[in-house]
């Protein structure tokens, strides 16, 4: 079994950790590789050495942003993902620290089950393209006023929308900027996409949910300073008046490792601060 371990070395505790999980995982017979930057800090084996198909799990270290900037800073890796969280809000890092052997034990044991959800894919006409788990998201960027952003749904008209901007998210994304901005929460099985509308100016604009398969078109129309569009977070470009971006579902998916102890109802009620208690 080769296992890739992604530590967030800006996390307190995030290196000696990831040194006692690779010293757990050798001692049973597991290949631990980690970025070529970062396997000699952690006593790993350099990515580089090994074919990407061979990685039969990820770990990662820090929070859900640890999870996102792994995937894009290394898509060819496909192999499902373990999340352990060493910071606050983290929907897909759900396994704290303390639970860490634990939950590698049922790995090893083969005591899990893998989740897959969509991504989405973003293209202009002009040859920019990116990915998302999370959310893409266009915003007015530098410009001081609301933009106007036309809407269409397999090429039918659905809105023109004056906002600072709007939000495609993913039932993963549900969670982050779009349920800031008003947008409902879906669970992650789910297959669907949800528009939010960043504080628009009507406010009878309101979220709407998509099925994947839908071909989402988004042309900026105002007369400004070109706007921004950026993906989970971590990357960006930027577009000008008149431009299309289309947004359609991607062909691949993120996997991530579901331990039989964790729930996402339990992981809502505790990361979102809900008090609600059964009555007798």
């Amino acid at each position: 079994m080769i296992i890739a371990l992604f530590p967030n070395l800006t996390k307190k505790q995030s290196k000696s950790i990831a040194i006692g999980i690779r010293e757990y995982l050798i001692q049973r017979n597991v290949t631990v590789v980690a970025r070529d930057d970062e396997a000699e800090e952690i006593g790993a084996i350099p990515l580089s050495t090994i074919q990407p198909e061979e990685v039969d799990f990820v770990i990662t270290l820090g929070g859900d942003g640890t999870i996102l900037r792994y995937i894009h800073t290394h898509p060819e890796l496909t192999a499902p993902v373990v999340g352990i969280n060493l910071g606050g809000l983290g929907f897909m890092a759900d396994i704290p620290i303390t639970d860490i052997y634990p939950c590698l034990q049922a790995i090893l044991r083969e005591n899990y089950r893998i989740d897959e959800r969509i991504m989405m894919e973003g293209t202009t006409l002009s040859g920019q393209k990116c990915f998302a788990l999370n959310d893409i998201v266009i915003h007015r960027a530098q410009n001081p006023c609301l933009i106007d952003l036309v809407i269409h749904v397999d090429g039918n008209y659905l809105n023109t929308f004056s906002a600072d901007g709007i939000i495609i998210a993913t039932p993963s994304g549900s969670t982050a900027y779009s349920l800031a901005a008003g947008g409902p929460i879906l669970t992650p099985e789910l297959q669907a996409f949800v528009l939010t509308p960043i504080s628009p100016h009507t406010i009878s604009n309101r979220p709407i949910v998509l099925m994947p398969s839908h071909n989402i078109q988004i042309q900026y129309i105002s007369e400004h300073n070109p706007i921004e569009v950026t993906y989970d977070g971590v990357g960006s470009f930027s577009m000008s008046n008149g431009e299309m971006f289309f947004v359609t579902l991607a062909a691949r998916s993120f996997k991530l490792v579901n331990l039989s102890q964790y729930d996402y109802f339990s992981t809502l009620r505790k990361k979102l601060g809900w008090t609600g208690k059964l009555k007798s």
